[in-house]
């Protein structure tokens, strides 16, 4: 006997079935049963979570000591505090700290609320362009005593490693890719701390300083230009002064007015902030390391000055925001007290350059 249910018998079924999904997902449905307050309730907490989660990525990692820094890496033992020993320390923490600090690398994200966020990843490549300056002095000039001599295995891998695209989130990945040149440094710093071997090599020279602190004039000099031009000036064209004989590609005009749109305002501050931060570790451990070198010109106390100069760029901004008053008006303007710092601290590198040169 065929006990088959009839067609329909089955439809019916199947419509309420139908019927019955169709009313659950029905907004009204939804809210009767608390659905909507629900998503409400979600949605806030996902908006608060990531301004919370901005706040405290967006916060400038805190200053560290380089000597201590050092002497952990070294376990305690002082014998390893070889010339550059701290100086290559000092380029491993700034590396590491810019991959894990809270919020990790934030220049390449593509969520939120990283992805928001603008004044850190300014930060990030202040510090990186500081740590690229460095391991590219440490690969031409620290690691060799000579024009003729052999570059170092591991500083040829650490430094193009350091100079790769910064905003790359994906194959590879900017962060693997800096964690490549944090391997290779620390398989230097190994080699500097080596008594058996002598392939890994730091010369305290002054030739070799005065090199390094012509780019930070440079870098300084330009951050300290790009940080007047806040508040808009008209300035010269000195591009040919001092030679009679210097010639350009394309002409330019003999004067022109110069200023950083308002957007880009707190870009250029929190670049030159993140600049500044790893300069002074640079310095505080080329310090440590040239220390005979900058005794016998008697620069230790120059070099001092110029880092008490730059830790003042570190100072806590009380404002929310980076405000762009006038010159003598009566709001702040941070990007001229930024400047102010850096030019002084660049006057007296030129100083101490011209010391180390001819002292």
């Amino acid at each position: 006997m065929d006990t088959q249910e009839p067609a329909s018998v089955t439809k019916p079924k199947l419509g309420a079935k139908v019927t019955q999904v169709a009313t659950l997902y029905h907004p009204r449905t939804w809210k009767e049963k608390g659905l909507w307050w629900t998503l409400g309730l979600f949605l806030i907490t996902y908006v608060i979570l990531f301004i919370v989660m901005g706040f405290i990525w967006s916060r400038s990692p805190d200053e560290f000591d380089v000597r201590e820094h050092a002497l952990e890496i070294a376990k305690q033992d002082q014998k390893k505090l070889v010339p550059g020993y701290v100086t290559t320390a000092t380029a491993i923490r700034i590396a590491e700290t810019l991959l894990d600090k809270p919020g990790g690398y934030l220049s390449n994200d593509v969520t939120p609320p990283g992805i928001y966020l603008d004044n850190i990843p300014n930060w990030e490549f202040g510090a990186l362009t500081e740590l690229r300056d460095l391991t590219r002095a440490l690969r031409n000039d620290f690691s060799r005593s000579q024009t003729q001599s052999v570059e170092d295995k591991d500083l040829q891998i650490a430094e193009p490693k350091f100079n790769y695209d910064s905003d790359s989130w994906i194959l590879p990945s900017t962060e693997s890719e800096y964690r490549s040149g944090i391997e290779a440094l620390y398989h230097y710093l190994n080699r500097l701390a080596d008594d058996k071997s002598n392939d890994g090599q730091f010369f305290t020279r002054a030739d070799n300083l005065s090199s390094y602190l012509q780019v930070v004039e440079k870098r300084l000099g330009s951050l300290a230009q790009r940080l007047a031009a806040g508040v808009g000036q008209a300035r010269f064209n000195t591009d040919l002064a001092g030679d009679p004989n210097a010639r350009q590609s394309t002409p330019t005009p003999s004067e022109s007015q110069i200023k950083t749109p308002w957007l880009k305002i707190d870009d250029v501050f929190f670049e030159a902030r993140g600049y500044t931060w790893a300069l002074v570790h640079t310095l505080k451990a080329l310090e440590v390391d040239f220390s005979d070198v900058l005794a016998d010109k008697n620069a230790l106390v120059s070099v001092k000055q110029i880092i008490r100069e730059l830790e003042n760029t570190q100072s806590f901004i009380w404002s929310p925001m980076i405000l762009n008053g006038t010159g003598f008006g009566p709001m702040a303007n941070h990007s001229l007290i930024m400047a102010s710092y850096i030019s002084r601290a660049n006057a007296a590198i030129i100083d101490l350059r011209n010391l180390l040169l001819q002292g």
